[in-house]
């Protein structure tokens, strides 16, 4: 079996994964918080994330990995955008998720066995706040209910930092009612106008923290294996969720990896409105293929800072054209069940090594250029796919991807009326067509069985 080597925050080093029991890998990943369109980092870390759900059912097999990702429907950006617009909570909520999953599904991302929405598991956030506080780790103040982090001498053991250094780096919410400033609320009161649920502790809603421990204890267990985000989640939010569980439930482990994509920038310098280089993901799909947008995700490693530009989404785009010709020449050859390349196995198999796992994919691509014989063409053409397939990359027919499926009719009927200028000897109106085209960005190529055309 092939050996998994991943990142660990944890212990701030690259570890061999073992997970618990290989017949039922777990990993809870993470998911965007509902209220507006999903930017470039809610679609890097999902990305991310599928490479490696893709690896694992890979080496253990399809029915033996459970992928968790959850979605925050509950929060006080919903609650803002709900009083900024005058749309409901349930409106904007159901708008917004339903353009996540499109944009997922935009971009091949497998969706993940469970996908809970955190107001369907509020029942359990309950359960989980009255374990902390019969356990001592948590207190009642002025309708709160918070985590006492004094209680817990470890607290800091992901992000490895000193009480100190995380109240100076991260935005603590000042309260009288807190006996340490780090103290963070695991229940808080609603008014009337705002969603809440009956609780020991009056009306009122779950804090962020809460839900994603809530939601992957019931879905995962108390002890699980990979629990993944980005890296600006380690402190306080994949702290604080340490915090909880462990405390909660001293008797297990949590999570035993903890896995995080770095930082993502654009042109350089981090994604801000106020920069003016803040993009979402049907932003950029505006500008270029789904596909070159996954692709360029995947150019650097998942562990460093990611820089997006245009002329990386641009030349993102050539490489695909590039693929997508190798696979356009043999276009008619069928394709059969073959073994990924084991070179691309083991680059993603060490931390996800996806830049070195692309740089095999082009040699496979150059491999099946050179193939001449059917039977070389269909072995070359199989196991570049199925390598592709790793990277959740190359899933659309050729013919589609330079053509596309929108306006292929007018392009036909420009062909048919080129063809008709010929035959007619009319040359200065057929080489007007042609140039049109290409301006479109379509080009003609012409040969014994007619003119073809593709998109550039």
């Amino acid at each position: 079996m092939t050996t998994i080597s991943l990142y660990n925050t944890l212990h701030r080093r690259k570890e061999e994964f073992k997970p618990i029991t290989a017949d039922n890998v777990r990993m809870y990943v993470c998911g965007p918080t509902v209220y507006d369109r999903a930017h470039l980092g809610n679609a890097k870390t999902p990305v991310v994330f599928d490479v490696l759900y893709r690896l694992l059912q890979y080496v253990y097999g399809k029915g033996n990995v459970t992928y968790v990702s959850n979605i925050t429907d509950v929060d006080d950006k919903i609650l803002n955008k709900h009083k900024a617009t005058g749309k409901s909570i349930r409106e904007i909520t159901a708008e917004t998720y339903q353009w996540y999953v499109d944009d997922m599904a935009k971009l091949n991302i497998l969706p993940p066995n469970h996908r809970p929405r955190a107001t369907e598991y509020i029942a359990e956030m309950i359960e989980l706040v009255k374990l902390l506080l019969q356990n001592g780790h948590a207190y009642e103040a002025e309708g709160h209910v918070l985590f006492d982090v004094d209680s817990m001498p470890s607290y800091g053991y992901l992000s490895g930092r000193s009480m100190k250094e995380m109240l100076a780096g991260a935005r603590i919410e000042v309260a009288d009612y807190k006996k340490n400033p780090a103290d963070f609320i695991l229940w808080k009161p609603s008014s009337a106008d705002q969603p809440g649920w009956d609780s020991p502790w009056g009306y009122g809603r779950p804090g962020w923290h809460l839900e994603c421990s809530a939601m992957s204890s019931k879905l995962l267990g108390n002890s699980f294996d990979i629990h993944g985000g980005g890296s600006d989640l380690i402190f306080p939010h994949h702290e604080n969720e340490c915090a909880q569980s462990m405390c909660a439930h001293p008797q297990d482990t949590f999570a035993n990896y903890w896995v995080h994509g770095g930082m993502l920038m654009v042109d350089g310098v981090k994604m801000s409105k106020s920069l003016g280089n803040f993009y979402t993901i049907d932003q950029v799909l505006d500008k270029a293929p789904a596909e070159a947008l996954r692709l360029l995700f995947l150019t650097t490693h998942y562990h460093q800072p990611f820089n997006f530009t245009f002329d990386g989404l641009a030349q993102a785009k050539a490489t695909l054209d590039k693929f997508y010709n190798a696979l356009l020449r043999v276009d008619n050859i069928p394709i059969v069940n073959v073994e990924p390349d084991k070179r691309v196995v083991a680059a993603l198999a060490d931390d996800l090594n996806t830049p070195l796992a692309l740089t095999y994919l082009h040699e496979l691509a150059n491999n099946l250029n050179k193939a001449e014989t059917e039977v070389t063409q269909q072995e070359a053409k199989s196991i570049f796919l199925a390598s592709a397939a790793l990277l959740g990359l190359l899933w659309q027919n050729p013919q589609i991807w330079f053509k596309g499926d929108d306006d292929s009719a007018d392009i036909e009927a420009k062909i048919a009326e080129r063809t008709a200028a010929k035959k007619n000897k009319d040359y200065a109106l057929a080489d007007k067509i042609r140039n049109e085209l290409k301006e479109q960005g379509i080009i003609l190529e012409d040969g014994p069985q007619g003119t073809s055309w593709k998109r550039i």
